[in-house]
């Protein structure tokens, strides 16, 4: 099982450093072609997709996260920080399993 990043350049150049492929998007739509490549690839077991890029075909991303097993989409923040208003990671699992850590 791989891991795959879709995000900003900077964000995507990290992941890269690391061994993590991925595809720097800077619109709509080269995010849903990088979303539905992502998807199409059956060893890429985690999408890992920046926020804002999320944002962009939200309707898409979790139209998937609501009706799929795998991949796991996991969003996080990118170069610029969180998205105001927006639940972190450790905020979310407290919710969903109802238990503060």
């Amino acid at each position: 099982m791989k891991y795959y990043i879709i995000g900003d350049e900077d964000t995507v150049l990290g992941f890269e450093m690391v061994g993590v492929r991925g595809r720097m998007v800077v619109n709509e739509e080269e995010a849903v072609q990088a979303f539905s490549d992502a998807l199409e690839d059956r060893e890429i077991g985690i999408i890992i997709i920046c926020e804002r890029i999320a944002d962009l075909i939200r309707h898409q991303v979790d139209q998937y996260m609501f009706t799929m097993q795998f991949p796991l989409i996991v969003e996080i923040p990118d170069r610029n920080g969180r998205i105001k208003g927006k639940p972190g990671l450790r905020e979310m699992v407290n919710a969903a399993i109802g238990i503060k850590l």
